[in-house]
């Protein structure tokens, strides 16, 4: 049953349409491997084997038609809204919050079938790249447990990388589910927002953050994150952000006509040679592919990245002040750590607001005429693989990388609101996983899924040894 556990998404479904497996053995398995890891991992933090049980059984008697995730178990980060389930966004300030009504990924997740095991481990309010808080504490990496899983979806990649679930939901305003894919070596995406549902998170996606944020799928295939995307993504009526699409899936020739502009770094920031060698193994894979693949580094990456900064961390600090004044020695050294980097800058004025804002759609403007002649980009996730925790500064090749400045390959994407897939390609020289990042134009989800799915058919998963051992 452990091998059952570590199978792609779409194989357990296989296995549950042939009958070959029921939803109650499929459930029992998964529920072994999360008594067995969770203990060591601290990746689930609301999770009832009973509570399972009764639902795989009452799964497998209905007679009711079976969605297209039917019976699949799964995770979602504990900032999104599951009805009876705890989720309090890592904060003794929310200790015990359970919401009565499913966001509307999750309701569609369990219109589909989809079975939820629980939900996971994530920093205080998601400020961090590192997933700890003084609620659960914090969550290793199955790789390492030494070594951070990232954040802020921290939790779900640590679950799925170590088979604990099979899938789930991470959300994502500045690399938040593609820095853990890369750190734990699974597939994520994070979607032009929009694209997918994010009413139902905590906190809401408004304001800078309806551009900046989005609720994203995670897996370990990147046809498991298609499957999740195709079934849960798709138009909101009542999300102004969210546009009247429907899922096309692009043809190969849509996809071999596809250019695409691959660099190494921001040229102001090193990688590991590792990571620039992921880069190129990627790059050549398209190639063999037959799509034009070529250098070529966009000159607004900084520009966004600077803008980035003001929208997500000081406007950040700015949206979370009412709510922690008078509650200060309740809230994490992570978190405090995010409100010291905000409070070094000075407080924005009305007009530096109003300013950064208009920027907003000027330098997403400009990002957007340099992506006409390459539409789909692919870059490093960051410049190390998964640190130790607590680390925050790294040497690389020869120079000191402070903590925020190693992540800000995600960030850019994050200001364009473009959507962006992470896949494992590479390792380390210690063994660690190191995932690639593709990018496309916003709206373009389905081309940046398809491109990224060339690269995951070549490399592909695999299994930490935490997570393989009976």
């Amino acid at each position: 049953m452990n091998d059952l556990v570590l199978q792609p998404a779409t194989q357990q479904l296989q296995m549950l349409q042939a009958r070959s497996v029921s939803v109650v053995e499929l459930a029992e398995a998964h529920i072994r491997q999360i008594e067995r890891l969770n203990p060591k991992l601290n990746a689930l933090v609301d999770f009832d084997a009973n509570r399972v049980r009764v639902q795989a059984q009452q799964m497998e008697e209905s007679r009711a038609p079976r969605g297209p995730l039917f019976g699949l178990p799964v995770t979602v980060k504990s900032s999104i809204a599951v009805a009876g389930f705890r989720c309090e966004i890592g904060s003794l300030l929310h200790r015990g919050d359970v919401p009565r009504v499913d966001a509307v990924a999750v309701e569609r997740l369990r219109a589909a079938g989809a079975l939820i095991l629980g939900t996971t481990n994530c920093p205080e309010f998601l400020m961090a790249y590192e997933t700890d808080n003084l609620l659960y504490g914090r969550t290793a990496n199955p790789w390492d447990l030494d070594r951070s899983p990232g954040g802020s979806s921290g939790g779900e990649s640590a679950a799925i990388a170590a088979g604990m679930s099979a899938a789930g939901l991470g959300s994502d305003s500045g690399g938040s589910v593609r820095v853990p894919a890369h750190f734990t070596g699974i597939c994520s995406f994070k979607p032009t927002p929009g694209r997918f549902p994010a009413r139902g998170h905590l906190p809401p996606c408004i304001g800078p953050f309806s551009v900046l944020g989005a609720i994203g799928p995670m897996a370990r295939t990147l046809n498991d994150v298609k499957l999740i995307f195709r079934t849960v993504g798709g138009h909101d009526p009542i999300d102004p952000s969210s546009p009247p699409l429907v899922y096309r899936e692009p043809s190969r020739n849509d996809l071999r006509g596809q250019a695409v502009g691959f660099f190494e770094d921001d040229g102001l920031i090193p990688v590991t040679p590792e990571t620039r060698a992921a880069v190129h193994a990627a790059a050549a894979v398209l190639r063999e592919a037959g799509l034009q693949v070529e250098p070529f580094r966009p000159k607004m990456l900084e520009p966004l990245r600077r803008l980035w900064w003001k929208l997500f961390v000081q406007c950040g600090a700015m949206f979370y002040a009412p709510m922690i004044r008078g509650n200060e020695d309740k809230l994490s050294p992570i978190f405090r750590e995010f409100l010291e980097i905000a409070a070094s800058q000075k407080p924005f004025t009305p007009e530096q607001l109003l300013e950064a804002w208009a920027q907003l759609d000027l330098l997403r403007s400009r990002a957007l005429e340099e992506l006409v002649t390459y539409p789909v980009l692919l870059c490093p996730v960051a410049s190390t693989p998964a640190f130790r925790h607590g680390e925050r500064q790294w040497n690389i090749e020869g120079r000191a990388v402070e903590y925020l400045d190693a992540v800000r390959h995600t960030q850019w994407f994050n200001t364009l609101g473009a959507p962006a897939a992470v896949v494992p390609v590479g390792q380390s020289p210690e063994g660690l996983p190191i995932g690639v990042q593709i990018v496309a134009r916003p709206y373009f989800d389905e081309i940046a899924l398809g491109v990224a799915g060339m690269v995951d058919a070549a490399f592909g998963y695999r299994v930490p040894p935490l997570a393989n051992h009976s």
